[in-house]
């Protein structure tokens, strides 16, 4: 006679709050806004289904097409840096902590890993402070080293803004690439770098040839992290250059955009049925760019993973 198969109950035991709590806090909010997305107002206090309405007016009416796509080219660009500035530091800054010569090691990885703890509030109205043309440091430090004809309101002009908010944020979160890295490269085998250095291949060269294509599904999480969380930014823009995203709307972004739609500013009026229908679109772009990496990239790094 076949023994029982063991129900194992403990899993879904352990498992249940976590799935509570997330459901109750992301999916269930998610999947409303997303109905109401298709959704608008009937005029006498309810709500009528529209299908994609609301859709067709945020690409196609001229008022919430331009800030839209000047919103999701701010969010591609605020991408862009950090993919080509954050990720490619920290990979190099994980890769000279891995050194084993290098002393206080443990020192550096903790510096440069704390200000990604810090507050967002406190990290925006810092920088605020020390880029101030009036009272910043910023002058006063680039005087030192005759470089003070470099200095500009780098916040307050159209051209530099969104570029400096996007740096301040390499600045606070590159320590998350660094540990990642640093973890992934800390985890291959004594037994391939020694076979390496028997061949002799040591230094950079065992970095490029050896250990960076090891790291490669790593540095793949890496970029999809990066992906998701700036697609998903709001708060250090609202905090720097508050919810009209100044100057003119130059650091303006799809988290603020959807912001003064939502709950309104100023002036603005919130509409909760187009609010949803940005905060669609997000979920679109987000989704999007996940499943492109799946089942594009992922199923071709997997050849190098142990």
């Amino acid at each position: 006679m076949a023994a029982r198969r063991q129900v194992r109950w403990h899993i879904a035991v352990f498992l249940a709050p976590a799935v509570a709590i997330y459901t109750a806090l992301m999916i269930i909010p998610l999947f409303g806004t997303l109905v109401q997305s298709l959704m608008n107002s009937d005029g006498q206090g309810g709500h009528m289904f529209v299908g994609l309405r609301n859709f067709s007016t945020l690409f196609g009416d001229a008022l919430w097409s331009k800030q839209f796509w000047n919103a999701l080219g701010n969010n591609a660009w605020f991408f862009v840096v950090h993919m080509l500035v954050q990720n490619p530091i920290g990979v190099a800054l994980a890769a000279i902590l891995s050194t084993p010569k290098l002393r206080m090691a443990a020192f550096y990885r903790t510096a440069i890993f704390i200000p990604t703890i810090l507050s967002f509030v406190i990290v925006g109205f810092v920088w605020k402070l020390i880029l101030s043309p009036i009272w910043g440091i910023a002058p006063g430090m680039l005087d030192m080293v005759g470089l003070k004809s470099l200095f500009t309101p780098w916040l307050g002009k159209e051209a530099y803004a969104l570029t400096t908010l996007a740096l301040i944020s390499v600045w606070q979160f590159v320590g998350i690439p660094m540990m990642l890295i640093y973890a992934a490269l800390l985890s291959i085998p004594d037994e391939v770098i020694e076979a390496a250095e028997m061949d002799g291949i040591t230094g950079m060269s065992q970095f490029w040839k050896i250990k960076l294509p090891l790291i490669l599904p790593s540095i793949g999480i890496i970029s999809i992290l990066t992906f998701v969380g700036n697609f998903n930014a709001f708060d250090l823009i609202y905090v720097a250059q508050g919810a009209l995203a100044g100057p003119d709307f130059s650091t303006d972004i799809l988290g603020t955009f959807l912001y003064r739609t939502f709950f309104g500013f100023q002036l603005q009026l919130g509409d909760p049925y187009m609010g949803s229908a940005i905060a669609g679109a997000m979920f679109g772009i987000i989704l999007v760019g996940v499943c492109i990496y799946l089942f594009g990239i992922q199923t071709r790094l997997r050849r190098y993973q142990f």
